[in-house]
């Protein structure tokens, strides 16, 4: 290829490349005011808890989950459809796909593949502190955050909204719906990479990461094959909703203190089951990837290679300062000691 060709392929890719680019930083700046928010709503519910000590424990427990709901879902996800300038319909983006029930079936391996990843996840935090021994950083970061069970009655319903309800709508919309658009047309394969990764860094720790991040490539590669957000959303409720079920048996427990054996032994079959399904899930995953392969990734822009792609992604000012909030988890209460 002469240098007159090589200028004028450089030219042709500088919109797309520029284009790219803004929407790396525009990604970056989504998940840097959520991060911001998740922070002042946890300052918010320590502010409120601090000055309502006479409050009605269920009211204060209702406060604090509008105040997630707004800061940690709402404001940021306006914020997201705005700077993206996101008018995609909802008829269009919730439409139902003609096999409902065969990407419904897809449940047990997309399940298999997150929790999987969160038992190897478990297996390398154990092996990590046996070598290692006793508590070490690697260990705590790894480490398993789970919702807290609760013995009060009307927060434990809202536990389970939150998780059920309002997380699976929002998080689908936001990373399935605005953020894989926003990076479909730089390549398919690259949309459900990158937006399943936002996706983790979401969940906030690095045991969160790996599992949330295998989770979204399952329900990325769905909201491609089906062209909806309808399937996947759904998938995602089944699957918080077995987290919901454990969280809610293990709050009638501590409501009961251990003592109705009748639920002690549910709650213990359940778990059971869980874990068969974890094991199933794993089976069904590896039988379908031979079918995976036959959806082929669309790829318009293949002027850059994919790995380009990602470095751009990377060297991002905005996703390199969501990286750091991701990854620090104090990092917004540091920053806020030394404003103080």
């Amino acid at each position: 290829m002469n240098s007159v060709e090589t200028i004028k392929q450089e030219e042709a890719q500088k919109p797309e490349l520029r284009g790219y680019k803004t929407v790396c930083a525009k990604l970056g700046l989504s998940m840097c005011a959520y991060f911001i928010f998740r922070f002042l709503a946890t300052l918010a519910s320590a502010g409120l808890s601090s000055i309502s000590d006479n409050m009605n424990g269920s009211l204060l427990g209702l406060l604090n989950y509008f105040i997630v709901i707004i800061m940690v879902y709402i404001i940021p996800l306006i914020f997201t459809v705005v700077i993206f300038k996101y008018k995609t319909p909802l008829r269009v983006l919730y439409k139902k796909p003609r096999r409902v029930v065969r990407y419904l079936g897809t449940f047990p391996a997309a399940y298999g593949l997150g929790y999987g990843v969160a038992l190897l996840t478990l297996l390398a935090t154990f092996l990590l502190s046996k070598i290692f021994g006793g508590e070490t950083y690697i260990e705590q970061i790894l480490r398993p955050t789970t919702v807290e069970a609760t013995t009060n009655i009307t927060e434990l319903i809202m536990m389970m909204i939150l998780l059920v309800v309002v997380a699976p709508i929002f998080e689908e919309y936001w990373v399935r719906g605005v953020m894989f658009d926003a990076l479909a047309p730089y390549g398919t394969g690259i949309a459900i990479l990158l937006s399943s990764l936002l996706f983790g860094l979401m969940h906030g720790t690095l045991y969160m990461l790996f599992y949330t991040f295998a989770f979204g490539l399952a329900l990325g590669y769905i909201r491609y094959a089906s062209g909806s957000l309808f399937v996947v959303t759904i998938l995602h409720a089944l699957v918080n909703s077995v987290s919901a079920t454990i969280l809610f048996l293990q709050s009638l427990s501590d409501i009961t203190k251990g003592q109705n054996r009748v639920l002690n032994t549910v709650e213990m079959i359940y778990i059971v089951i869980v874990l068969v399904l974890v094991l199933v899930g794993v089976i069904a995953f590896f039988a379908r990837i031979p079918k995976m392969r036959k959806y082929k990734f669309e790829n318009p822009w293949t002027e850059i290679s994919p790995w380009k792609k990602i470095g751009i992604f990377a060297v991002s000012i905005p996703i390199i300062i969501m990286a750091v909030l991701a990854f620090n988890e104090l990092s917004g209460f540091l920053l806020f000691d030394l404003l103080k």
